[in-house]
């Protein structure tokens, strides 16, 4: 044989033994990306009927994914919602049942596991960006809960020195730190910069990480009062400063899209998108009178949801829009109106990741991956409770949502979502069955969570001692 066929039959062998070994190579976990929007009502994006706020990248999200048309925050605040999500726990089984403050000394115990611990386990580079909002303390913040990269705020927008008392006084807040690891580098920082700062260090979150399974937790904050963008995104929307934002935001979606799509990890990344409680619906002359327009709610904009941000009692506190995108799984362009929940993604992106997740301590959510997959249909047995603090407010089961009277006084009312999305009309008393199932599951959840203070089944946050 001569060289030149010797050399040929030598790459082709290789060749060959490439193929067979890339064949035989076990496939990489997917990336997962999860970016948490604040307070962005159900219907104010464009692919969720939209006709004043224009969102062409979460759009194009939607279009290459499914959208859960009846997807719960697991509360309608932020620190809650944000523990439970972690957690894949009620806000109140881990003992972070109200919005912490800067004067808090309390934050996620560190015997919580985090779903970015169980991921970082798994081999996973793991990454919090953008507000985090589950304690400010060093032992409290993301550095401490199973994130290697953490660059943001440690808590709202909102919550500075200028925030008074509702008697004028000052509720003792420091100027916005903004912090990398668990340095502050910043203080004050420049809030309307933060979001393209953000989006930044997470785009060089993804190039660093390509090559290896990562979980990036992106947590914007443009879309929380006050509403500062900078000029390019000013007076670009129909909905006002507040619309600026979510178009703003909508830009930040579509650039860590297209950070994935560079990487060439897009088709091995899982990407997912929601909203961590409503909107503000009605005035907040706290908030307007420092931030002046930047936090002036505009109250003629209408919802196809009842209710707002702080109230767990009807749907538009706690239903947010959700986008999935995971090609080559999820089917494209389809929609899901079974019920999901927050804390779901725990067991999720465990399942996601080929990880084991303990049988305890308990925890309260789902894996979707079956559903998300086709597999699978929504449990129509499978009914969530909303909780203010530690008191019940509602629960849906399949079509049904039941909403307790304010203060205990009175009879539940029932409304029948299929035909009655804005909780209108009350039907309890033709479906008194339904009624008693759902108040039975209500008081299921209380012998275990707690009906004012905590249940037995509620475990201790961390507090500090002074």
């Amino acid at each position: 044989m001569t060289h030149a066929l010797l050399t040929i039959a030598a790459f082709a062998t290789s060749l060959a033994i490439g193929a067979v070994a890339a064949a035989q190579a076990p496939k990489r976990p997917p990336n997962i990306v999860h970016v948490i929007a604040d307070d962005v009502a159900w219907d104010d994006l464009s692919c969720f009927g939209c006709k004043d706020i224009a969102t062409p990248n979460l759009d194009r999200l939607a279009s290459q994914g499914v959208r859960l048309t009846s997807f719960y925050a697991p509360h309608s605040t932020c620190t809650p919602t944000r523990a439970a999500i972690l957690t894949g726990c009620y806000a109140q089984r881990v003992g972070l049942p109200r919005v912490l403050f800067p004067t808090d000394r309390t934050g996620l115990a560190a015997e919580e596991r985090t779903i970015a611990e169980v991921l970082r386990d798994a081999g996973y580079a793991t990454a919090c960006i953008g507000k985090w909002h589950l304690g400010h303390r060093p032992e409290h913040l993301p550095t401490r809960h199973g994130f290697d990269h953490w660059f943001g705020i440690p808590y709202p927008n909102d919550h500075e020195p200028e925030r008074l008392d509702k008697d004028g006084k000052t509720r003792g807040f420091p100027p916005m730190p903004l912090l990398r690891g668990e340095t502050a580098i910043e203080q004050p920082t420049n809030l309307a910069k933060l979001p393209e700062r953000f989006v930044d260090d997470a785009k060089a979150f993804v190039q660093a990480n390509k090559d290896r399974p990562f979980f990036l937790h992106f947590s914007n904050i443009e879309t929380h009062t006050p509403w500062f963008v900078t000029r390019r995104f000013q007076g670009k929307s129909d909905a006002g400063v507040y619309g600026d934002a979510v178009q703003c935001l909508d830009w930040a979606v579509g650039e860590l899209m297209q950070a994935v799509d560079a990487a060439g990890i897009a088709d091995d990344t899982l990407f997912v998108f929601q909203s961590d409680n409503g909107p503000l619906t009605s005035t907040y002359p706290e908030l307007e009178g420092i931030y002046g327009h930047c936090a002036t709610v505009d109250t003629t904009r209408r919802h196809a949801l009842r209710g707002e941000k702080y109230s767990s009692r009807f749907e538009g506190g706690m239903r947010v829009a959700c986008i999935v995108r995971w090609p080559g799984k999820v089917a494209p362009g389809t929609a899901d109106d079974g019920i999901a929940a927050g804390f779901d993604w725990y067991a999720t992106f465990a399942e996601t990741a080929g990880a084991v997740v303990p049988a305890e301590p308990r925890r309260d959510g789902r894996s979707l991956v079956g559903r998300l997959c086709g597999k699978e249909k929504a449990d129509p047995a499978r009914t969530l409770v909303f909780v203010d603090g530690h008191r019940a407010q509602s629960a849906r089961r399949g079509n049904w949502k039941l909403v307790l009277p304010p203060g205990g006084k009175g009879a539940p009312a029932l409304y029948d979502l299929a035909a009655d999305l804005g909780e209108t009309t009350d039907v309890a008393a033709s479906h008194a069955g339904v009624v008693a199932e759902l108040v039975a599951a209500i008081e299921a959840h209380k012998a275990d969570l707690g009906d004012g203070k905590p249940g037995p089944g509620a475990r201790p946050s961390h507090t500090l001692d002074r």
